[in-house]
Order: structure tokens, then sequence, then C-alpha cells
């Protein structure tokens, strides 16, 4: 029995225009008047994922809360932090290092000052309309090695992100969790986080098994949540290796994917 659907936002619940269809908003909001808790879990923080939650038209506020790609799990609802886990000001400058030698941009999300970026860029720009952030310029240099860092991102168009990433030291995987959560965006986040992990902290404190979890998603920072859950299923715009990994694919985003799902397991 499916008590808890965990729903990544970009590309999954949310179409290109992100908005979320009639149909899907109908079988969530349905499926949580019959008990089910609704997870959304987002790379967003959470002041970027909350207006989301007021576009599904359910009436009562969150309970949970998956933001920054697992670095931050919440029990809204107490006020609570189930994990947090970030990295470090010396962690940031030395991926700095590795990103100023492949030419691209980058930015972080700091604890003391919101968005960094070393440099004002197309990329930061979006992320900054898109969750409702301010961005300031800070020399990297300046952070201190303690400095609370949540997560950084290496960004630029698709193409020279996919070349750069293919060129970062391996090292780097060994050191962080690093996922890709955009066409634009690749990530270093605290090697003992993901969204799967931060679902897991939920369930806990919910008291339900990850068996009774349904979860949905597109891409590579989805699929330890994919992989957790009972039921994992991957949009059908997913890359390959998102949909091989999950229980089941269904249909895109564009295409009501979710609410096929939710009404066979759940409402029907």
């Amino acid at each position: 029995m499916i008590k808890l659907i965990a729903l990544d936002l970009d590309g999954t619940l949310l179409k290109k225009d992100k908005t979320i269809s009639p149909r899907t908003q109908k079988a969530l909001a349905d499926a949580h008047a019959k008990g089910v808790e609704i997870v959304l879990a987002s790379g967003r923080p959470n002041v970027g994922i909350a207006p989301i939650w007021e576009q599904l038209k359910i009436a009562s506020k969150p309970n949970y809360m998956i933001s920054f790609n697992g670095a931050l799990s919440s029990n809204l609802t107490k006020d609570k932090t189930l994990l947090s886990k970030g990295i470090t000001g010396k962690d940031a400058k030395m991926i700095k290092q590795e990103v100023d030698k492949l030419g691209l941009s980058m930015h972080a999300f700091s604890t003391v000052h919101g968005v960094i970026t070393p440099r004002h860029n197309p990329q930061t720009a979006h992320e900054a309309k898109v969750n409702k952030v301010d961005v300031t310029e800070y020399n990297f240099d300046d952070l201190e090695d303690d400095h609370p860092i949540i997560k950084v991102l290496m960004v630029s168009e698709p193409e020279r992100l996919t070349d750069g990433i293919a060129k970062l030291p391996n090292h780097l995987a060994e050191q962080f969790t690093l996922v890709q959560s955009a066409p634009i965006f690749f990530e270093f986040l605290n090697p003992e986080v993901n969204k799967g992990v931060a679902l897991k902290a939920i369930a806990e404190d919910k008291g339900i098994s990850m068996d009774e979890v349904l979860s949905f998603g597109d891409a590579g920072n989805d699929r330890a949540m994919l992989q957790m859950s009972g039921v994992g299923v991957a949009m059908d715009n997913a890359d390959e290796d998102t949909k091989a990994i999950a229980d089941r694919v269904t249909a895109s985003h564009e295409d009501d994917g979710i609410a096929l799902v939710v009404e066979e397991l759940i409402l029907s």
C-alpha cells in the first residue's frame, strides 16, 4: 500500500512551461485526500519549492520537503530538520580551481551569504529567477575554510557543461555526491547525501517503510530516490540511465505521466 508519493519538480511534476496539468493536480489532490503524504523533492531551496506546492491546490500546507537535492530534509509541521549536511568553504575553493581550469562558471549556496558566484553568468541568473533569490558576486578566495556551504554548482551551456563534466578529475567522485540536475547544472554535494537518503529520513520520521513509497523522477539526481523507493517511476522524457534503474516508465511530464500511475496504483 502506497503511503507517500515523492515528486521531483522540473521535468517530472512540472511541464516545460513550469505549470502542473489539471489531471495531475487532481490525481495528487485525490491521493492526498485518501491520506497519502505528498513530498516535493528538488534541487531547489525551500523558498523555490514553496510556490510549486501552491500550484498543487492542496488545501493544507506541506508536512515534509526535500531541498538542495537531499542536502536538506525537513519536517515542516514540527519545524524540524531531519537531515542537513553540506560542504565547506575549503571544498568550494577547491572546486572553483577545477571549474576555472575548464573555463566554466559556477555558483554556490552559502548559509551566510545566500547564492554566491565569482562572476555573474546566464545560468546563475536563471537559478535566481526560478527560485526568486538574490545573487551576490563574491570572491571565493575570501571564504573561510570552515564556511558552511550547502552545495556548489558548475554551470554552463549544455554542450560545454557535458564536455566539462567528462574532464573533471576522478577524485571528485570520491569526495562528493556528483549529480547533473539539469542540462545547465552539475552539482557537488556532501558525499553522504542524495534525494534517496533524504527521503528515507522522512519515511522514518513518518513511521513508514520505504516499500510504501512511490517516487517519480527524470534525471541523475533522482536515481537514488527511485532505487530506494518501493516503486520508482521514471518519466518518458527521462535520460536512458534513469529509465534503466526505474521499476517502471510512465508517460512524459507533458502527458500526465504522474497522474497515470497515481490513478492506477492509488485511486483505482
